[in-house]
This record gives structure tokens, C-alpha cells and sequence, in this order.
């Protein structure tokens, strides 16, 4: 056991040794070498070798990529001593050797001017630290004059600093420049803070209070007003604080103060750097412009120029529509009672312009050409005005009729008197003055007249109107026997004639239906004229006595302005403009008065009585104006009403037409439209609804026309609905016993209207026994339909005695005739016989 601790005490020190460079501290315990087995100390090193390189591996994997650094480290440095060393030979070779090739020359400049490079990069690398330096010293500086509210010190700091950022001279991307930048825009930022405190302390607003507070600079110091336009045009923000300021000063000052539901309105008043709402104005529109002015000429003081120029973008185009709109246009009189005082407020706008355009202020060449042009806007408002009278008034409704007399007057003959009494105008009027000298001659018969003159030679429609060139219908007087329709002709299409079908613009005019003879002439009397005066009655609604007011008005207003003096100065050049308002309001009258009238039951008429009523007052009023001694030469030729007048004239017979084309269509679709009469299912229900109709119309019409119109127009349906009646019936190829005195009914059914006729039911006096009706007068089919009830009723020598020896050969042609008893008789020798007759005889066969 004491050999095997010596060998282990052996190997332990010879493995320390190794290990540690260590030796134990008492030798002479140890047994000599050659007196121990090694063998054990071999093996105790061989495992300490094993246990060392184990540490090692574990070691060299943990610190792996530290040992692979510090090798390429150590070769790189290796490398470049090696080369250093090889560098410093080879310099040291060609300094020994003077005589080398120019290879080696070139490598040597090579190598020079590399070291240059390196020079200067150190250099450059020195000017590029001096320039961060100064820079990020400016940035502290603008800090600096930051927190001393120094905002215009601060810009121009910070301009300076990043002009010293790009003379750095490094790329952007740099990370020291990109640092400066980050920290140049922080402090832009924090200064736009400063400047947006500063800017509210200097232009202050209490738009509650109506307050407004306006100074060049801060008791502290610090940036001023004038100092402010740098530090807007360096964050561009010169529009935009502008507008703000405008919205601002119209929040707290301006639309309070133009706000009319504000009573009383507020005044304007300053004090100082302020300007506030206070106490109250008069409400005028001189009191609010001085107002404005006020709050004007204070921004003009205290903004400086450049940010009034900018200011004024924001504040004229919409301040100058809403002074116009809601003040100046109200303003504007529609008469020339309150011209003098729209003379005063176009002063005080005068002066308003002025003071602005003294201040700077600009763009409110609307407002400059509103004050100019005043006189024009003057005479809109009257247009507007008169125009707005006429629509309101239509609107409301043609009102309660209203009674008026038409008077007219004829120079005629006695005979032409006495045939007047009976016939034509004579016969519907309501009353006649003949004068004491003419009661021979007129004696008593005075029946109920015409509105139109006797006959064309007379020219009577030319007093009332119905005879205009404009229209394409003959007058009754000009149409002879023909009546309204025309001339009756067996050749050409009488029903359409008659009925007016097919000519929808075709104007009626209404008109004296007196019946003569064809082709007989009156003659004119070489007898003494006299005087021949006409009165009827007739109704008008509720609208001419307006319009007529309103266009005297207008006139009387145009003739003023024609007068010498000051008193209407400004718009004294607006009279010929006035004179012509009248053909406006006529114009619209005529454009929409169809449908409000329409409206009711008989409108056309009371329409056409209207517009008849108008023409004549107007017609009397020219008269009379031409005469006033009262008025100007100048306004007195400056009257032109002859146009309107005719228009009337021609509107007046269109709605008379309208309403007859209208009521006549009517009366055709109730007997059968397009088809005859006699071949439907029940003819009398259709007559009798034809003349349910038309009396109908006669007692509605007796309420609005004149006598004569009246007259007239019932009468001219009652020859439509006599002339359908004549044209089916000339139109059958062959009629029955049984049928001829069916249609013969038919026939007294529709002559059962001579009773709208009777002189007493025209004139309105008690029915005589021995009155006979007038309705051929207004009718010229009326005797027509008459002889050919007669005739259906009578034989061959009825017939021939009725052509030969009565009237019938005046109202039918031979051919008619000829064809009517064809249709009625059986053809043998003594039909042809009396066919014959009637074709030999004289055309017509007797005279009346």
C-alpha cells in the first residue's frame, strides 16, 4: 500500500508540473525515479492530457466565432504589416536603385497620390465637423429666440440654419443631417405654436360679444403685426389666416350688424385697438353703410398692406352681393314719391366707394356699378312691380262683374236711321239719341241694337275694334249675307264653312248679322246727315279697372320725369324706359290671362269684354293725353299706345273666337260629331241636345255680353247647328215620305230658338202677340232651314210655287233644288217637268 501512494504521489506532482509549472514544497518526500514503477505517473499525465484537450474542445466551440474574428483579424493585420514591410523594402530597394523601370515609377505616383487622397479626406472630414458644429449652434440659437417669443428672430434662425445644413456638403441620407433636419422641423413646428399664441393676442375675436380687437404689437414684446406677413408667407398660410380673420370680423361684427330681424339694430363703434357692437342705429340704409365704412377704413388702419391686399379676396365678393341683395335693392323705391330720399341713399353709397377706394380696398366693381347704374335699377324695380300687379291680380281671380256702358257715335242719313231702327246696329242697342230734329224720322222703333256699325259702308266695326287687318275672319257687316261664317256657296264645303272646323287659328271676330240680299248694294243717300248715338251695356270683371290704374300711374310717373328740375335728377333718363312699361303689363296681361280666366264658366267672353274695355280706355286716354296742356311736348310725343291698343284689339277677337270655335265644337259632338244626324239611332235626342246646349250658353253669355255680341254669338251657333242640319240632309241620296217628315220635326224642334230672338226677349220688355223673331238677322242659314222644313212638307207644285213665287230661290241654288227633289221624288214626267221649271226660271225668281 506505501509503494502505491508513493507512485500516485509521484504522478500528482509530475501532472502539476505540467499543468501548473508547480513543484511540491518538500522534495525529500519523494522517492528517487529509479526506485518508483512509472507506469502509474504515465498514465495519470495520459489522462490529464484527455481531460485538457476535452476542455480545450468545449472551450473552442463556445468562443468559435470570437476565435474566427480574432484569426481574420490577426491574418488581416498580418497581411497588412507583410504588406507595410513589402511597401517599406520596395521603397527602400528603388531609393537604392535610381535607375528603375517606369512601372515602378507609375506604382510609385500611385502611391503618392493615395496618400494625398487620404490627406485631404482627413481635411474635408475636418471642414464637414466644422460645418455640424455651426449648424446645430443656429438650431440652439432659434431655440433659444424661441422661448424668448422672438418668432421673426426665430425665422430667420432657422432660415440661416438650413441654408448651414445644406452647405454641410454630405449626402441627406447621412445619419448626422438627417438628425439636424429632424431637429430643424421640431423647432419650425414649435415656433408655428408661437406665432399662432402671438397672432391671437394681436388680432383678437369675441364674436359672443361682438368684439374685435386689432394692435401692431404685445406690451411684452415680441413679434409684431408687420412681422407677422414674414412668418405667413414662410408657412404659407397668408390666404388661409385671411380668411379666418374675414369669417371671424362677419361672425362678430359684420352680419349682426346687416341682420334686419336685430331690432333695434346695433351701431358700430371703436375705441382704441377696438371695435365693437354697441348701442343702436336707426335701421336705415345710410346708417348701415356708415357703419360699414367704419368697420372698413379700422382693418384698412391696422392690417398691413400686403395681408389687405390678400384681405380683400375674401372680404369683397362676399360682403358687396349681400349688401346689394338684402340693403340696397329693398331700397329701391317703385314710384317717384321716395325718389328724393333714393337720391340721399345713393349719396351716401357714392361716398362709401370713395372712402373705400382711398383705404386700398379693391374688387367691388359690383357695388361701383350698382351706385352707376341706380337709375337703371330704378326703373327694373318699376318693370318688376308693374309686372307682379298684373300676376297677383290675375291670381286673385276675375272677381264680381261689373257693369259698364259703351257709348258710340255715327253720322248717318234719315232712311239709314229709320233702317237702323229695325235692322242691324239699331236693333240690339240699349238706348239711341237721335236729338229733337230726327223723331220724324226715327219715330218709335227704337228694338235692341248691335255692338258693330250697320254695314261695311258705314265702317262701324272700325269704332269697335273688329275690324283688324290681323285677322283672317270677315266681320258680319263686310261678309254681306254671309254672316260671320261667310258667303254660302253650293260649290264649296258649307258645313265646314259654318262650323269653322279645320281652323283652329282662324280669330271671329263678332259683328253685325244684318241678312240683305244677294248681290244687293245699298246705295249711299244724298239726305242731310246727323249724329247717331249708340248706348249698350255690357260686363267686365274685376281686372280692367287695375291694369288701367296701373298704366296711368306708370305714365303719369314718365310724363314727371320729362319736367325740368332736381327733384328727380337721378333717374330723370329713365322715362322713355317708363312710357314703355305699359307694353310690358299689356303683354303680360294677354300672355297669361287666358288661363286664369279659364278658370270660369264664360271667361273668354268676360276676356274679351276686358280687353275691348281696356282698348277703348286706352283709346280715350291717348286722346285726352294729346290734349293736356299740363304735360311736357316732350311727353306728350313720347305716348305711344296706337300698337297696344290694336293688339288688344286682335287678343280681344282671338278669345272671342276661342270661345266660339270651342262652344261650336262642343255643339258638334253633342248632335253626333262626324256623323249625319239623320242616320243615327235617335236623332231627336241629338237636336234636342244641341239646342239644350245653346240655350244654355245664351243664358250664361246674357250675363257678360253686350246685347249685340250676344246676339251675335248665340246666334252664330244657332246657323251652325241650322246649317248641319241643312248639309245632312243635302247630303242623303234618297229620302222617304216617312223621312221627310221626320226631318221636317227635327226642323220645328231647332226653330223653337226664334224665341231667343223675339225683340221683347232682346230688348227685355214684355212678349207682344205680333212680334216676329230676328234670328235670320243673326243667322243667314236660318231662313234655309226653314224653306227646307217647307219643302220636305210640300209636293211638285208646292215646290215649284215656293221657288216661282215665295223666297226659296234667294236661299237655295237651282242645283240644291235639283238635287232635293231627286232625292225626294220618284223620277217620271212630272218630276222632269218640274225640274225643268225650276230650271228656266229667272235666279233668283223674285226680289225682296
Amino acid at each position: 500500500m506505501a509503494a502505491v501512494a508513493e507512485q500516485r504521489q509521484l504522478g500528482d506532482a509530475i501532472v502539476a508540473f505540467s499543468l501548473n509549472g508547480a513543484f511540491p514544497e518538500d522534495l525529500s518526500s519523494l522517492l528517487p525515479v529509479s526506485e518508483i514503477d512509472l507506469q502509474p505517473t504515465i498514465l495519470a499525465l495520459a489522462q490529464a492530457k484527455t481531460d485538457l484537450e476535452a476542455e480545450i474542445h468545449i472551450i473552442n466551440e463556445e468562443t468559435r466565432e470570437d476565435v474566427n474574428s480574432w484569426v481574420q483579424n490577426a491574418k488581416t493585420l498580418q497581411e497588412d504589416i507583410i504588406r507595410s514591410k513589402t511597401i517599406a523594402n520596395e521603397i527602400i530597394r528603388q531609393s537604392e536603385a535610381p535607375d528603375v523601370s517606369g512601372e515602378a515609377i507609375e506604382d510609385a505616383e500611385e502611391k503618392t497620390q493615395f496618400l494625398n487622397r487620404e490627406v485631404q479626406y482627413s481635411q474635408q472630414l475636418h471642414v464637414v465637423l466644422n460645418r455640424i458644429k455651426i449648424a446645430n449652434q443656429l438650431l440652439g440659437q432659434v431655440d433659444a429666440a424661441r422661448r424668448e417669443r422672438r418668432v421673426l428672430d426665430s425665422l430667420h434662425l432657422l432660415e440661416e440654419s438650413w441654408t448651414a445644413i445644406d452647405r454641410v456638403g454630405v449626402s441627406k441620407s447621412c445619419r448626422i443631417l438627417r438628425m439636424l433636419d429632424h431637429r430643424a422641423f421640431e423647432l419650425k413646428s414649435s415656433i408655428h405654436e408661437v406665432f399662432d399664441n402671438v397672432w391671437k393676442d394681436l388680432i383678437h375675436f369675441n364674436v359672443e360679444e361682438g368684439k374685435v380687437t386689432i394692435r401692431e404689437f404685445l406690451p411684452e414684446g415680441g413679434m409684431t403685426l408687420s412681422d407677422a406677413v414674414i412668418g405667413l408667407k414662410a408657412y404659407k398660410e397668408t390666404d388661409e389666416r385671411m380668411e379666418q380673420l374675414w369669417r371671424n370680423l362677419d361672425g362678430s361684427i359684420i352680419s349682426p350688424r346687416m341682420d334686419k330681424s336685430k331690432l333695434p339694430a346695433p351701431s358700430v363703434i371703436t375705441e382704441g385697438d377696438g371695435l365693437e357692437l354697441s348701442g343702436s342705429s336707426d335701421g336705415s340704409v345710410a346708417a348701415m353703410l356708415s357703419d360699414l365704412e367704419v368697420v372698413l377704413l379700422f382693418v384698412a388702419k391696422r392690417v398691413p398692406t400686403e395681408l389687405l391686399n390678400s384681405l380683400v379676396n375674401f372680404i369683397m365678393p362676399d360682403l358687396t352681393p349681400r349688401l346689394i341683395q338684402q340693403w340696397l335693392n329693398p331700397a329701391v323705391p317703385s314710384s317717384l314719391s321716395m325718389i328724393p330720399q333714393f337720391q340721399s341713399i345713393i349719396q351716401v353709397a357714392q361716398n362709401f366707394c370713395a372712402a373705400l377706394e382711398t383705404s386700398g380696398y379693391t374688387r367691388f366693381d359690383e357695388l361701383k356699378e350698382w351706385v352707376t347704374q341706380s337709375h337703371m335699377t330704378w326703373l327694373g324695380r318699376c318693370r318688376e312691380t308693374a309686372l307682379d300687379r298684373i300676376r297677383t291680380q290675375l291670381a286673385s281671380g276675375i272677381g264680381e262683374p261689373k257693369q259698364v256702358e259703351k257709348v258710340e257715335k255715327h253720322m248717318v242719313t234719315a232712311a239709314e236711321g229709320k233702317e237702323l231702327a229695325t235692322t242691324g246696329a239699331g236693333a240690339a242697342a240699349d238706348t239711341n239719341d237721335w236729338g229733337a230734329a230726327w223723331d220724324d224720322a226715327w219715330d218709335d222703333q227704337q228694338q235692341e241694337p248691335e255692338q258693330a256699325a250697320q254695314d261695311k259702308e258705314d265702317d262701324g266695326a272700325d269704332a269697335w275694334g273688329w275690324d283688324d287687318a290681323g285677322d283672317t275672319t270677315q266681320p258680319a257687316e263686310e261678309a254681306g249675307d254671309s254672316g260671320v261664317e261667310g258667303e254660302i256657296d253650293g260649290d264649296d264645303d258649307v258645313g265646314a264653312d259654318a262650323w269653322g272646323w279645320g281652323e283652329e287659328d282662324t280669330t271671329m271676330e263678332p259683328g253685325d248679322s244684318k241678312p240683305l240680299p244677294k248681290k244687293q248694294k245699298t246705295k249711299p243717300s244724298p239726305e242731310e246727315t246727323r249724329e247717331l248715338v249708340l248706348r249698350e251695356t255690357y260686363y267686365i270683371s274685376c281686372m280692367p279697372d287695375p291694369v288701367l290704374e296701373l298704366v296711368r300711374a306708370i305714365l303719369e310717373d314718365g310724363a314727371a320725369l320729362t319736367a325740368d328740375g332736381d327733384k328727380y335728377q337721378l333717374v330723370a333718363s329713365t322715362a322713355p324706359g317708363l312710357f314703355s312699361l305699359p307694353t310690358l303689363a299689356l303683354a303680360l296681361f294677354r300672355a297669361i290671362s287666358p288661363y286664369y280666366y279659364s278658370l270660369n264658366v264664360g271667361g273668354n267672353m268676360f276676356l274679351y269684354n276686358d280687353a275691348m274695355y281696356i282698348a277703348d280706355q286706352l283709346s280715350k286716354f291717348s286722346a285726352a293725353w294729346k290734349e293736356r296742356e299740363d304735360l311736357t311736348p316732350r311727353a306728350r310725343s313720347m305716348l305711344r299706345l296706337e300698337n297696344d291698343i290694336k293688339t288688344l284689339h286682335n287678343f280681344a277677337n282671338r278669345s272671342y273666337a276661342n270661345e266660339m270655335n270651342m262652344q261650336k265644337t262642343v255643339l258638334q259632338d253633342l248632335v253626333g260629331s262626324s256623323q249625319s244626324i239623320m242616320q243615327q239611332d235617335e236623332p231627336d235626342a241629338a237636336i234636342e241636345s244641341g239646342t239644350a246646349r245653346i240655350r244654355y250658353m245664351a243664358t250664361t253669355w246674357e250675363k257678360i255680353l253686350a246685347r249685340s255680341v250676344w246676339s251675335q254669338a248665340i246666334g252664330s251657333l244657332v246657323d251652325a247647328l241650322a246649317n248641319r242640319i241643312i248639309t245632312d240632309v243635302l247630303d242623303m241620296s234618297s229620302i222617304g215620305q216617312d223621312e221627310a217628315y221626320s226631318i221636317a220635326h227635327l226642323i220645328v224642334t231647332t226653330t223653337s230658338l226664334d224665341d231667343l230672338f223675339l225683340p221683347s226677349k232682346l230688348k227685355g220688355t214684355e212678349p207682344r202677340q205680333d212680334e216676329v223673331a230676328t234670328t235670320d238677322q243673326y243667322a243667314p242659314n236660318w231662313p234655309r232651314l226653314k224653306y227646307l222644313g217647307e219643302v220636305l212638307q210640300s209636293d211638285l207644285n208646292g215646290i215649284r210655287s215656293l221657288w216661282c213665287e215665295q223666297k226659296l230661290s234667294y236661299y237655295f241654288t237651282v242645283d240644291e233644288m235639283v238635287d232635293l227633289i231627286k232625292a225626294s221624288f220618284e223620277e217620271n214626267p212630272r218630276t222632269r217637268q218640274t225640274i225643268r221649271d225650276i230650271q228656266n226660271t229667272q235666279y233668283p225668281a223674285v226680289d225682296l
